[in-house]
């Protein structure tokens, strides 16, 4: 049975998601708390879902999954009732966000639109994510299987994650490559999926460095002159952040 407690539970979650809405959306910082949750559809979708996980652990039947149904066509976002959700959970602009049943978020976490927590295999048990605290995912990033990402992890745009992600690292590709970032650290969600580390130019610029050396040593030895550099050096791309400033 639904008690005051519960009640009580899930109206501290809803306040937590529309202060975590107004805290990492620019567009709702002047914006009041009832035109966030009649127009913010990542609000609307944790609002249906916290109410439909409290109504799934007292055991209701039916009314839960017809709760996450509805939310879907309204909002484009599908959460699992049993799915657990931490405190200050934010979903921007949201559409085609997907959260599997075992999925377990924790603490001010941000996902991004076409964000999955998506399940591997057929057999029942953990077979989702788990999503450490302060954790940002970029859009279209696909999470697959009863993996773990750690605390303060950041996952870049559309990058495919299938094995666990270390504390405060940055994961970026297909299958996902742990990278590090280099300079200060950025204060609250980090946005700037420009400058992110890009591993496959680091390693296609290692080799290209190697054969100019091999050539080089090469043209000594056959005491000729080296040869003319035509490798074009790869370079960070570089533009202003998307994050602003």
């Amino acid at each position: 049975m639904l008690g005051l407690g519960t009640l009580r539970r899930v109206v501290g979650e809803i306040r937590a998601d529309v202060g975590a809405a107004r805290d990492r959306d620019p567009a709702a910082r002047g914006a009041g708390t009832f035109q966030i949750l009649a127009s913010w559809g990542g609000v609307q979708a944790l609002l249906s879902h916290r109410v439909a996980h409290a109504l799934h652990e007292t055991d209701v039947p039916a009314l839960p999954m017809a709760l996450s149904y509805t939310s879907r066509a309204v909002t484009g976002i599908e959460i699992h009732p049993a799915a657990r959700i931490g405190d200050d959970f934010f979903i921007d602009h949201g559409s085609g966000v997907v959260i599997g049943e075992t999925a377990e978020i924790g603490d001010r976490v941000t996902l991004y639109q076409g964000v999955t927590l998506g399940g591997t295999g057929f057999a029942r048990g953990k077979r989702h994510p788990t999503v450490g605290d302060n954790v940002t995912v970029g859009s279209g990033a696909k999470l697959l299987g009863p993996i773990e990402v750690g605390h303060g992890a950041k996952i870049g745009a559309n990058t495919v994650v299938i094995q666990d992600v270390p504390p405060n690292s940055t994961v970026v590709g297909n299958p996902g490559h742990p990278v590090r970032i280099e300079g200060s650290k950025v204060e609250g969600p980090d946005t700037d999926w420009i400058h992110l580390p890009d591993p496959v130019a680091d390693a296609i610029k290692g080799l290209s460095e190697r054969i100019g050396e091999l050539e080089r040593q090469l043209a000594e030895a056959r005491g000729g002159a080296p040869p003319e550099e035509r490798v074009r050096e790869l370079r960070p791309k570089r533009g202003p952040s998307s994050a602003g400033g």
